[in-house]
């Protein structure tokens, strides 16, 4: 378990059934501040729903999700968003019918963080000047690329020290992909922590400082980014190299 530099996040025996189904089996992990962690694997791997349990959004079945050592197992969503973890959703998830900053502002929605709603948007539009462009544009009017950079502008409001983000690339052409994951090294840069999942492995282990590999709801897999890049078994299974 890579536990050099302070580890902001442990995981540690996470379980987590939907109904009489159980998807995640043991899964321990941890994060260190200030850096990027992946964790990759197949669709249907688990990997969703471990940030999903994180956030609060899954209960889990057992286990502790331990954060600046508190375990905010038993808390709901809304204490861990209050604790700074911010979560960038699959699919991105935005009202559509909402402007570019009506949605950036519905990240600050907890009273405590909107004191610093204008400071924060002042920020996401710095990095991300399109939106600033398109901020009094309807968010699903956006191209897809567009609404993701929303949805990572969205997470950043609430001013994360833990950032995860759900497949940020998942259906963007390559050049936005490109775009996508320097904004996630920018966003690493500026002291934020990462917590990234992704199909694209090749991306996300370049990416990451550590790295995880999920199958059918378990870790198999951890080691630096590099280290699992170059690793043979996950180069033939998910990199197409032989």
């Amino acid at each position: 378990m890579n536990q050099t530099g302070g580890t902001l996040l442990r995981v540690q025996n996470l379980e987590v059934s939907y109904g009489a189904v159980q998807v995640l089996w043991g899964v321990s992990l941890s994060v260190v501040r200030g850096q990027v962690a992946a964790i990759i694997g197949s669709n249907g791997a688990g990997k969703s729903t471990t940030l999903n349990a994180i956030s609060g959004v899954l209960k889990a079945t057992s286990g502790r999700i331990v954060f600046k050592n508190e375990d905010l197992a038993s808390l709901p969503p809304r204490e861990r968003v209050r604790r700074h973890i911010s979560l960038v959703p699959e699919g991105r998830q935005l009202w559509p019918k909402m402007t570019v900053e009506e949605n950036l502002m519905m990240g600050a929605f907890p009273p405590k963080m909107r004191k610093n709603v204008k400071a924060n948007i002042a920020r996401v539009y710095e990095m991300f000047p399109r939106l600033k462009e398109r901020r009094s544009q309807l968010a699903g009017t956006l191209s897809g690329g567009e609404q993701q950079m929303c949805a990572i502008g969205r997470g950043l409001m609430p001013q994360p020290e833990l950032l995860m983000l759900d497949e940020p690339t998942l259906g963007l052409a390559p050049k936005m992909v490109d775009e996508i994951f320097q904004f996630v090294r920018d966003i690493s840069n500026q002291g934020v922590t990462i917590l990234l999942v992704a199909q694209n492995v090749n991306y996300a282990l370049q990416f990451s400082h550590y790295a995880y590999l999920m199958e059918t709801g378990k870790i198999t897999l951890e080691g630096p980014g590099e280290s699992l890049l170059s690793n043979q078994y996950v180069q033939e299974a998910y990199l197409g190299s032989s």
